[in-house]
Formats: structure tokens, sequence, C-alpha cells
């Protein structure tokens, strides 16, 4: 793999002024006389750094897919290698239950009001005439700056959760530029970023119910509770007792409800990390070996907080959030009613609240534009629940088609637990075939060969969370 730097502007409205770096990998195929052109990818987030899917993709892409392209990836702007921007935090100063802001334990959002204010101050503060600039549609033009240095006149495009928002963004932006769009694990391209945090109450109260079927299914082993309804009364129970009586982890410290919200919010991606939430569901409701703990990678020279700035440059520099903290209030009290596992946090209040207007209108994704674009989703992805899904399918009309996945992990291309989507996926980036309409299909059968219990080495969704190794949607 071969790294590089590419230099945009800062400001694509005043192209001759400031420029900023945007750090580029790429994987040349072994086959160039069958090449086709190159595959771009982004790790989600947004926040997610994307320097290295070159690498790990090519581990799980089939051979008639890295015949036909190089793969490339690059840090967006303002993450990682790319000019990272920063709030002036240190790690432990933007933990995960505070920037996913999970109320009080009767409710209460005054913790959270301060919190988002004061971050949403110290971002302003110390990420410099960047910060108000790292946004998506921003990033669209980059990529469009990284094709044209590659000397290639047009890009296919595979990434998830956030990604897919990006991808869509690109395409309309530069349809004539498209050559294979997938986009996985989509949101209403045309909604607001407080719209999208907001179904996360409800994705993963129902994404919730598949832990709960597992867990019921290894009750002699893991004792969590003999039936689902059960499970879900026990966690219920367990994150009340926790805010009244926190239990003390020897690594991560006092574990209260909203902690463990988190854990479980961190955990709910991937049926692969179901073993190690229940892990902390037991140590935290019976005691016994405690659960692995670890600081939060830090990359040399890159900001402690630098995912969190990137996180929250892009969501309130997109789309204006609502200011009126009595709404919030209001939305979260009757999401904690509706929808208790999360408690509230999607609706709750972010810095958003407290940062100024964005510096243009976000573009609105239409159905204008080639019919090159395959949409995947499962129907119980908690981080991009279904009806976001449907949102983006609307918005692209018959420039789109759309394989649905009867699952809950967050993504359909999903080479641990295959299905018609991952070779829909395949098939359609290897030939440019793509399915004449929407399917629908369940899960592969398991194999004695299916991973069972290690977590999905492939996950690239969203930001680093305080849990090791786990990402978020």
């Amino acid at each position: 793999m071969r790294c590089t730097t590419v230099q945009v502007p800062l400001d694509y409205r005043a192209p001759a002024g400031r420029r900023i770096d945007i750090a580029v990998s790429r994987l040349s195929t072994a086959k160039p006389g069958l090449r086709r052109g190159v595959l771009v990818h982004n790790g989600g987030g947004p926040g997610v750094p994307s320097l290295h899917l070159p690498e790990l993709w090519s581990n799980y892409y089939p051979r008639e897919v890295l015949d036909r392209y190089d793969l490339v990836g690059f840090d967006p702007r303002g993450l990682g290698r790319s000019t990272p921007v920063t709030c002036g935090r240190t790690a432990d100063r933007v933990p995960h239950e505070r920037v996913i802001p999970f109320p009080g334990p009767d409710g209460a959002i005054e913790a959270n009001v301060r919190f988002a204010r004061e971050l949403a101050r110290d971002c302003l503060a110390n990420g410099g005439d960047v910060l108000r600039h790292v946004t998506t549609a921003n990033t669209a033009r980059d990529m469009d700056r990284v094709r044209i240095a590659l000397g290639e006149r047009r890009i296919s495009y595979r990434s998830a959760s956030y990604g897919s928002y990006l991808g869509a963004v690109y395409s309309e932006l530069f349809p004539e530029r498209t050559d294979r769009i997938v986009l996985d694990a989509s949101s209403d391209p045309n909604g607001t970023w407080h719209e999208r945090w907001a179904e996360w109450d409800r994705g993963f109260d129902v994404r919730f119910g598949d832990f709960a079927s597992w867990a019921a299914e290894r009750a002699a082993v893991l004792g969590l509770g003999d039936d689902p309804a059960a499970v879900r009364a026990n966690y219920l129970e367990l994150a009340e007792r926790l805010d009244r009586s926190p239990v003390t982890h020897p690594l991560a410290g006092p574990v209260d409800g909203a902690f463990f919200r988190s854990i479980w919010q961190s955990n709910a991606y991937h049926t692969l990390q179901f073993p190690e939430f229940a892990a902390w569901f037991g140590f935290l409701r019976h005691g016994g070996p405690a659960p692995r703990w670890g600081p939060p990678p830090v990359t040399p020279g890159v900001p402690e907080d630098n995912e969190v700035a990137v996180l929250l440059a892009v969501t309130c520099g997109d789309t204006r959030a609502p200011r009126d903290i009595a709404g919030y209030r209001r939305e979260v009290a009757a999401s904690r009613a509706r929808f208790p596992i999360l408690g509230g946090a999607g609706a709750n209040i972010q810095p958003c609240a407290f940062w100024p207007d964005p510096v243009e209108k976000p573009v609105r994704v239409t159905d204008r534009g080639p019919s090159d674009i395959l949409l995947l989703q499962t129907l119980r992805d908690p981080a991009t629940p279904y009806a976001g899904a449907l949102g983006m399918r609307r918005a692209l009309g018959d420039r789109a088609r759309m394989i649905t996945v009867d699952g809950g992990n967050h993504g359909g291309y999903d080479p641990e637990a295959p299905s018609c989507a991952l070779r829909g996926a395949d098939r359609f980036l290897a030939t440019g075939i793509r399915p004449s309409r929407d399917l629908f299909c369940r899960p592969d059968p398991p194999t004695a060969s299916s991973p069972t219990t290690h977590e999905p080495a492939f996950r690239v969704s969203e930001r680093r969370r305080r849990v090791p190794g786990r990402a978020g949607g």
C-alpha cells in the first residue's frame, strides 16, 4: 500500500485561499490488465480514520473485485493524518457516555446541557479556522480532488453508515464522476443530524430483542434471563440499580446506569459482540471475572480528542440543530417512555445546540443522475435504522436498487454473516450487474466454520469508543 498527500482548499468558496492536507492510500490491483479503476472507501463516523481501509478490505473482497480495482482510502478532512482538528481536550474529558448524551437516572438533562455547552465552547475555541469547514459537502469535494490527483475519470465507492451519506452527497455533487456505488447502512440523507441521532432510541431498543433472544437461548450459562422478556426486564432493573449503587470495575472505575447503557450501545453493532456485552451484564449483575477494558488508541501526532472533534464538526456543521432546551427535555421524556433501553440518549441535546449556523446549506440528495447505486440494509440495524434507509431509497428513486437482509448487524456487507447483500454487492462491483428490482433475503445458515465468539475483524463503521476495539454508528 502506498500513501500520499493531496492538498485541497480549506474553503471551496475561496479556492485560491488556504489549503489543507488530505492523506490518501492506494493498494493497486495485482492484475492491471483487468483493472477497471479505483474503489474508494470511508470508515464512517463521522470521525473514523480510513487510511488503512485498502489493506483491511483486501482480506475480504473476492478475487474478481480485487482484480478490477485499486483500493483507495483517505483520512477525511480534519481527521487523523489529514490536517487534524481538536477541541483541546484529553481523551478522559470526552468519555463516550457524555459525548453520546445519556440522561440522568430520572431523565434529567441538565448535566448533558452543561457538558454540551462547554464542549461546544472548547471545540470552537481550539478548532481554529479548519473546524467550521469540516463538513460532508467539503469532504465530498475533497474526494473529487483525490480522483483528479489519481488521474481517474470516474470512481467507484463502497462504504457504510456515515460513509453512505458521504457517498450519496458525492453522487449528487458529481454524478458524472461516479461508476459503481454501494451504500450500506443508510440514513435519510435529507434529514437533520438531530433526526438521525433521535432514530437511535428506537433502533437500539429494537436491536435489544436480538440480544435478548440470544441470551435466553444461553440462559443456563449466562444467567441473564430464561426468556427474552426476562432478559429485557433484568437489563432495565440493572440499569436502575447501577444508578443507585454503581459497581466498580478494577480498570474502568464506577459503572453507573449511563455507563452500562453505553456498553450496550457500543456492543450492539454485530452479533459477534454479544458475548462481550453478556460478560459486562453478568459481571455487573452477579459479580465474577471483570471484562476487558483499556484506554482508547492513541496515534502519535494526532490529538486525543480528534475523532470527537471531527464528529462534532461534521454533525454540527452540516445541519442546524434545535436550540430549544425545553424541547430536548420533552423529546427525551417521550423517547424514554417508548424506548427505555437507551434511556433517551438519541433524542438528547448535543453540542450542536450551541454551535453557530452552518457555513452553507446541506446538499439535498435527489433522483437526478445515473442509475448506478446499490443500497444494502439490515432490518434491525441499531445505528442506521430501517426507516432511515427507506428515506435514502425514496430520495434516490430510480438511481438506486436496495437489498434488505433480515438481520440486525450494522451493515449488510458482512463477510462474517454472508447473505444475498454481500454477494449482490460483489457481483455489482465486479460486473456492473445490479438487481433489476429491490430484493429481500435472510442471512445464510451458519456453517461449522462460522465465527461465534470473536470480534469481527472487518468492522469499519463509526468512531472508536471507550470500550476497546468497538465502533459506533
